[in-house]
């Protein structure tokens, strides 16, 4: 008996069957994809902790020599996870807060930002170690919210754990000319140079300001017309460093 095409039996059917067809590609797409796409995810940090302690273009890398770069100037070996008090965690926090296996370069903070179920006392702070000229650097990353959406980055302290070395900053969608700028390397020159500590090795809030006010010993020019991404670094860089003057503190007296 010939099949009525025209039926509604037979447009559902041929729906059903198109979806799962279409599904099952897709999800084999995505499996087959996925090494790819994490791979992608690891060369893309690495350049961005890279681009934090150096001008990446002038020394020529890019994402296709990344791998190689990295294994010079970082030693994966020394990074360490601190908790949000600045001790080191033998491993990382997990959802629930029980410390698992990993290290400091598995740690997602992104993920761990987002992720409004995990307890802010059980969050993961990477910490790379990097030589630079025989120097060595601590590179932080921050991850924050600017006007439209996700931003992030990395911070360089010199040797003496305090001052700003270099720094890269990223984001998902701020606007062209205004808030995007915070990723030209003229927002990131007013950064370096700047300390995390007081005299006192107390941590010093930063001021991200567009008028010439606010401390003088904290504050960085904001990019003019992105006041609300500028108040996001800020905000970013403050929450996201506290943590790790009390590990430099007690680093110095060792």
């Amino acid at each position: 008996m010939a099949k009525n095409k025209d039926s509604n039996g037979y447009t559902f059917g041929f729906a059903i069957v198109l979806v799962i067809v279409v599904g099952s590609i897709l999800a084999l797409l995505a499996m087959g994809l996925k090494p790819m796409q994490e791979k992608n995810e690891e060369v893309k940090k690495k350049l961005d902790i890279l681009s934090a302690m150096m001008d990446a273009d002038e020394k020529g890398i890019t994402r296709k020599n990344a791998d190689s770069e990295f294994e010079k100037y970082v030693d994966l070996d020394k990074a360490v996870v601190l908790s949000n008090k600045g001790d080191v965690i033998d491993g990382i926090y997990a959802l629930d807060g029980k410390v698992i296996e990993g290290r400091a370069f598995d740690v997602d903070i992104r993920k761990e930002y987002k992720d409004k179920k995990r307890d802010k006392n059980h969050r993961n702070f990477p910490l790379f170690i990097g030589d630079l000229n025989g120097e060595t650097v601590y590179i932080i990353p921050v991850i924050g919210t600017g006007l439209w959406g996700p931003i992030w980055g990395n911070i360089c302290l010199d040797s003496d754990m305090n001052t700003i070395k270099g720094a890269s900053f990223g984001h998902q969608g701020e606007t062209p000319g205004l808030g995007a700028e915070i990723k030209q390397q003229f927002f990131i020159d007013r950064w370096i140079g700047e300390k995390i500590s007081d005299n006192n090795g107390m941590f010093k809030p930063f001021q991200v300001v567009k008028d010439g006010s606010g401390i003088d010993e904290s504050k960085v020019d904001g990019i003019t017309g992105g006041t609300i991404t500028s108040k996001g670094v800020e905000e970013m860089a403050n929450r996201c460093l506290e943590g790790y003057v009390s590990y430099f503190n007690n680093l110095k007296k060792n």
